[in-house]
């Protein structure tokens, strides 16, 4: 489907000339629609009208439900135009704009979510707001042409009232925006009482936070494996792997083509919101690894696998860069391209092949969602389908393969949902470090020679005159990059330069830290904005602390720069990140489901990350044997480098204090460990190193 072909044009609008796929989305809307920017705002002032601000992104099914209900309704379209001066975002590429806007849903009481739909005075201030309208009153819900009408009477006839309604939104939003002010103290203990918390709140059946809908939550089932592992606690342990478990086996996994959908409408983990989002899938790959370098349980491997396999087929750009997100709908139906009956799948793969793999994935004929359909999602296992069909286990399994690729195959016949092609420079620096730890872990060549095409091409077209952009469409960078940009990034470049051991890796490192601290630092309060000193002026400056579907900016930042002081030695780096954890140690003690980023960036503090050197040829066998045993190990808080006998340390400035000594004499490949400021004796035996590096448990 092209993004530009949702209506039958007869419309034109200002958003024919953006490079958003979202935005073109709404180009032939009989709305008159305009991007964010001045033009628009201009126009508010002069004609004396309200704004009516529509953010929503492209894989967004009800953005799409709205855009056909709303937007192609021409009375409604009429009525828009007459009122208002419409604008259309991205959410994707403005999150400074909808972090704002959708903080003014939230205190007006409502439930946030896309589409966003907000009411504002021409300056900008906001003065009403929800999410989705229906056309008409329906379930509870009042008609958008009646919203309409009475936010346009209330702007009218009431501008006292709007005037005082937007000054106490304003005040409100400064309040979200500030830093939590904790004391000067960190407190070691906080991210173990944390992981305890969220421990309660997951359901001990079917794994995930709360009932439905249920969400993957990544970097919170990070902080609680993590935990469970490091310290001895078994059931938190427990906990996050059975949920990793269960999302496997359930229909928020792709069982043909690998990757996650966004999220289970359902407590199951059965129904997805089919939309598959870069971001998921980027932070639910190193979660995976992680859970088989806990456990060597080889079904973690595999969904991890296939998800970077996924990544690679259908989102990675020729060139490098990675798209952004494919469309839950096709075809005018949400989730018809992943979906099956139980004709369609023995048609495809014969009476008794069939079979068993219906009985495998839950196909039946009355089928598990609407329409007598079905989503694939695991009921029984090898050793189960091998007793009731006397075959083996691998016979079984053999079976079960070929049909997963048979369907694959017929499903890339069918029309496609659509891909939002826009490269967004955050999402790809998440998606590079995923594939640099899969290089990493799995020894996946492919996988690095993916991450490294990506990063240069990144490097090369994301950044103008030093400042990193953060979206690319079209042939052109644009928009000035957020915290989010800099920080994902330079985590992504410290995952290479642990992969590769590159110098220029460790240096773009360096060289984005140094600028989150020149164009985001909160010098008052600690901490990170989202928008940098140089970004347009809005209602607010909001900052980034509190997780969202991704880890905050402000926790990868304080992460970036920890890692960055036990690489490099920089105490400026150190004394910025203790001041933001200790800016945010309230709220993070008080709501550890939304700072779970930054309790992670707090752990990798207290636990004093393992810095380990490996000197070696780096093709010699013994030289990989030493970096696989450091890679197969479960070690989230460590730093790694590694370099050549007799390598010149003036090449390696950053890291020259950690090699000192060591990188002097040719001999072979030798390991050494520091840990609060001791070192281990040299190690050349990769059993040896394996067994210095694995956790000690503690309470």
């Amino acid at each position: 489907m092209a993004c530009d072909t949702m209506t039958d044009q007869r419309h034109t609008n200002r958003l024919a000339g953006e490079t958003s796929p979202y935005l073109r989305q709404h180009a032939h809307n009989p709305v008159d629609w305009y991007p964010w920017g001045p033009e628009a705002l201009a126009r508010a002032r002069a004609e004396d009208k309200p704004i009516l601000l529509s953010i929503g992104y492209a894989a967004c099914h009800w953005c799409h439900v709205m855009e056909r209900e709303s937007f192609e309704n021409e009375p409604i379209a009429a009525l828009m135009n007459e009122r208002f001066v419409n604008v259309k975002v991205d959410r994707e590429e403005r999150p400074d704009l909808d972090q704002i806007y959708q903080g003014v849903v939230h205190i007006l009481g409502r439930q946030g979510g896309w589409p966003l739909t907000v009411f504002l005075a021409p300056g900008g201030e906001p003065f009403f707001g929800g999410t989705y309208f229906p056309p008409e009153d329906r379930h509870g819900m009042t008609g958008f042409p009646k919203v309409l009408a009475a936010a346009a009477e209330a702007y009218r006839t009431n501008q006292d009232g709007i005037a005082e309604t937007t000054r106490q939104l304003r005040a409100a939003l400064e309040e979200m925006q500030a830093v939590g002010g904790g004391g000067a103290v960190l407190d070691p203990a906080l991210p173990a009482r944390a992981a305890r918390s969220l421990a309660r709140y997951v359901d001990p059946k079917l794994g995930g936070f709360g009932r439905a809908p249920k969400f993957p939550n990544p970097t919170a089932l990070t902080l609680l494996l993590r935990h469970g592992v490091l310290r001895g606690d078994d059931p938190a342990r427990d906990l996050a792997l059975l949920t990793l478990r269960r999302m496997a086996e359930g229909g928020i996994y792709d069982h043909l083509g690998g990757g996650f959908h966004r999220y289970a409408v359902d407590e199951r983990w059965l129904v997805p919101h089919f939309e598959k989002m870069l971001y998921d899938n980027a932070l639910l790959i190193p979660l995976y690894l992680e859970a088989w370098q806990a456990t060597g349980a080889a079904g973690y491997r595999r969904i991890a696998e296939e998800t970077v396999a996924y990544v690679r087929r259908e989102m990675l750009q020729p060139g490098g860069g990675f798209y952004a997100s494919q469309d839950a709908d096709s075809e005018g139906e949400e989730g018809r391209f992943f979906v099956w009956t139980r004709d369609e799948v023995v048609g495809i793969l014969g009476t008794e092949a069939g079979e068993v793999f219906c009985q495998a994935y839950d196909v039946t004929d009355g089928g598990n969602v609407e329409g007598g359909r079905n989503v694939l999602n695991v009921r029984l296992y090898p050793e189960g389908l091998a007793e009731r069909f006397g075959e083996t286990p691998e016979t079984i399994e053999a079976m079960l393969a070929e049909g997963r690729r048979r369907l694959l195959e017929a499903r890339e016949r069918r029309p496609r949902p659509f891909r939002d092609e826009k490269v967004l420079t955050a999402w790809n620096g998440l998606m590079l470090s995923a594939f640099a730890r899969a290089a990493q872990v799995l020894e996946d060549g492919d996988a690095l020679a993916a991450a490294e095409q990506s990063a240069a091409f990144l490097w090369k077209e994301l950044r103008r005159d030093g400042r990193l952009m953060a979206a690319f469409k079209d042939g052109r960078a644009r928009i000035p990059g957020y915290l989010d940009d800099y920080a994902f990034l330079a985590q992504a470049f410290l995952d290479l330069f642990e992969t590769t051991f590159d110098p220029s890796c460790l240096e773009r490192a360096v060289d984005l830290a140094e600028g989150m601290l020149d164009l985001f630092w909160n010098g008052e309060a600690g901490g990170f904005y989202l928008t940098g000193k140089d970004h347009e002026r809005l209602i607010v400056r909001p900052t980034s602390s509190a997780d969202h579907a991704i880890p905050s900016g402000c926790a990868v930042a304080a992460l970036d720069l920890l890692r960055l002081h036990s690489l490099t030695g920089r105490e400026t780096f150190r004394e910025r990140a203790e001041r933001t954890l200790a800016a945010l140690g309230e709220p993070m003690a008080k709501n550890p489901f939304g700072f779970a980023g930054l309790l992670l960036a707090l752990d990798f503090h207290a636990e004093t990350p393992k810095q380990v050197v490996i000197v070696g040829d780096p093709a010699a066998a013994e030289t990989k044997a030493l970096l696989r045993a450091v890679r197969r190990t479960f070690l989230p808080y460590r730093v790694v480098v590694a370099a050549r006998p007799g390598e010149d340390l003036g090449a390696l400035p950053h890291v020259g204090d950690l090699l000192k000594g060591r990188a002097a004499a040719p001999g072979p490949a030798t390991a050494y460990v520091c840990h609060r400021f001791a070192c281990s004796l040299p190690v050349i035996a990769a059993a040896e190193l394996a067994a210095l590096l694995a956790p000690a448990q503690k309470p």
